[in-house]
C-alpha cells in the first residue's frame, strides 16, 4: 500500500494555505453580498473572472502539488519488481526504463516478503523516478540516483549508521534456560548461540539444577532511535552450575572468533553433546519396548521430547546427504561431518529454509524443527551418532578435546581475558 505524505504536505504549507483561504472567503463573501444587495447577475460573472481570486486558487493548487512525491512500498508475497513498478503512476516509457535499468541487478529479481522499497518521484511532466532505495538487510540498503538530465541511474551500496552497545544480563534459571533468558529480554538468536557454545560440555536436560544461574555480555547494534537492529557476538558467558563457574571468553584466532575457558582451552569439539535446547531426554540408547510395535527392540539413538516447532541444530560442520522422507523416521536429515562421523535427525515437522541434499551446514546452524512425523507417539527428536558406520550412544561418547592456546596466542588471550573481566565489572557497577 502506498503512503503518500499528504498530511506532511499540508503541515509544511499550513501558513500559505490559511492565508489564501482567508483571502478567498473574504472575496467570496464581499461579492456575494454585493450580488444579494444589487440583484445583479453581472456581479456573479465578475466574481468568476476575478483575477486575484484566480491567482489565489492557483497558489493553493501549487502548494498542494509538491514537486516530489516519496512513496514507500512493502513487498508482499508474490510481488515482483515489474509488478511494483506497474502500480506506480508513471508513463509507459518510464516504467519500461525502470524495469530495464533495475532488473539487471540480481537482488532486484530476488525480492523477499516484508522488504522495503522507497521511490522518489519528480511530478514534473512527464513523471519520472529520480531516486530509489531498496532495503537489503537491517544494516544495508541499495541506493539508485538518476543522473541529471539522463535516462540512467547511478548505484551505491550503503550501510546504515549503527552504534554498538554491549549488554550485560544475569538471572537465575527457573524452568529452562530459554524461558529464563527470554524473561530478561535476551534475543532468541543470542540464547541459541549461548546453548551452542555450552552444548559441547553441558547436557541442558540433566546438568542444570534449580537455582543455577548464568551471566552474559553480548553485542547489540542500535539505530539513531536507539532501536536494536541486530545482535552480534557473545563477548563473555558464565554458566554457574551447582556453585561451579564455567567462564567462557571470546578470542579471535586465525580461524576466526572462538570461545575459550579461563585456562585457554577451546570449547569447540567435533560434535555438540545435544543438538536441541530445552528438550527432555525421553528415551536413551539401548534395548527398550517399542512404543508402537509393542516388543523389545534395540533403540540405536537418543530421543529428546520437546514442543512441536522447537529448533534443531546441526551438531557439527558437514554436508547434508539426506533430507527427505525416511519411512518410520518421518522427515529426516543425515549429515556427513567427515570420514569418521555422521549424524541423523528424525521425525522432523519440517526442514529449515534452504536445507536440502548437498547443502553444507555449520555447527549450530538451524536445520529443522521438532515434529512427530513417521512412527512417533508425540513431538520429539530422534538423534543418532554414527562412527565408521556404527551407531553409538551420543550421550556417553567422548569427543576430542578442543585446542589449547599456547605461546604468543596464549599471552594475547590472557590480556584479552583481563580486559573482558574489567569490562564485566564496569557493566555490573553501572546497573
Amino acid at each position: 500500500m502506498f503512503k503518500i505524505g499528504l498530511n506532511k504536505i499540508i503541515k509544511n504549507n499550513l501558513y500559505p494555505i490559511l492565508l489564501v483561504s482567508i483571502i478567498f472567503f473574504t472575496i467570496l463573501i464581499t461579492n456575494f453580498y454585493s450580488i444579494y444587495k444589487k440583484d445583479n447577475d453581472d456581479q456573479l460573472n465578475n466574481l468568476l473572472d476575478n483575477s486575484y481570486l484566480k491567482k489565489s486558487i492557483n497558489l493553493v493548487i501549487k502548494n498542494l502539488n509538491p514537486k516530489f512525491d516519496y512513496i514507500d512500498f512493502k513487498v508482499k508475497k508474490g510481488d515482483t519488481f515489474e509488478k511494483i513498478i506497474n502500480q506506480l503512476n508513471l508513463p509507459l516509457k518510464e516504467k519500461n526504463l525502470a524495469i530495464k535499468s533495475f532488473s539487471k541487478f540480481k537482488f532486484i529479481n530476488n525480492l523477499y516478503q516484508g522488504q522495503k522499497i522507497t521511490f522518489k518521484l519528480d511530478n514534473s511532466k512527464p513523471v519520472k523516478i529520480v531516486e530509489m532505495k531498496i532495503e537489503q538487510s537491517k544494516t544495508k540498503y541499495f541506493h539508485f540516483n538518476r543522473a541529471e538530465n539522463l535516462d540512467k541511474f547511478e548505484y551505491k551500496e550503503l550501510n546504515k549508521s549503527l552504534t554498538k552497545v554491549l549488554v550485560y544480563k544475569e538471572t537465575v534459571i527457573s524452568n529452562s534456560l530459554y524461558s529464563s533468558a527470554i524473561n530478561i529480554g535476551i534475543k532468541p538468536n543470542i540464547i541459541i548461540e549461548f546453548a551452542r557454545i555450552y552444548g559441547f560440555q553441558v547436557d541442558f536436560q540433566r546438568d542444570i539444577w534449580k537455582n543455577d544461574s548464568f551471566q552474559i555480555i553480548y553485542e547489540t547494534f542500535l539505530d539513531q532511535n536507539n532501536k536494536v537492529i541486530e545482535t552480534g557476538n557473545i563477548i563473555y558467558a558464565n554458566l554457574i552450575l551447582q556453585g561451579n563457574e564455567n567462564d567462557l571468553y571470546i578470542f579471535k584466532t586465525k580461524d576466526g572468533n572462538e570461545h575459550f575457558d579461563a585456562a585457554g582451552k577451546s570449547v569447540r569439539k567435533s560434535l555438540m553433546k545435544t543438538p536441541i535446547n530445552g528438550a527432555r531426554l525421553s528415551s536413551s540408547f539401548g534395548m527398550r519396548k517399542h512404543p508402537i510395535l509393542g516388543y523389545n527392540k534395540m533403540h540405536r539413538g537418543t530421543d529428546f521430547a520437546a514442543p512441536e516447532g522447537t529448533p534443531i541444530m546441526a551438531s557439527g560442520d558437514g554436508k547434508i546427504i539426506r533430507a527427505r522422507w525416511c519411512g518410520g523416521g518421518g522427515n529426516c536429515i543425515k549429515i556427513k561431518h567427515n570420514s569418521t562421523y555422521s549424524t541423523v535427525y528424525a521425525h522432523l515437522k519440517s526442514f529449515a529454509r534452504g536445507i536440502k541434499e548437498g547443502k553444507k551446514v555449520n555447527q549450530g546452524q538451524i536445520i529443522g524443527y521438532v515434529g512427530s512425523t513417521g512412527m512417533s507417539t508425540g513431538p520429539h527428536l530422534h538423534y543418532e551418532v554414527i562412527i565408521n558406520g556404527k551407531k553409538v550412544n551420543s550421550q556417553t561418547l567422548k569427543l576430542p578435546s578442543g585446542k589449547i592456546l599456547k605461546g604468543n596466542e596464549r599471552k594475547l588471550f590472557e590480556v584479552s581475558k583481563i580486559k573482558i573481566n574489567v569490562l564485566k565489572s564496569k557493566l555490573i557497577s553501572s546497573l
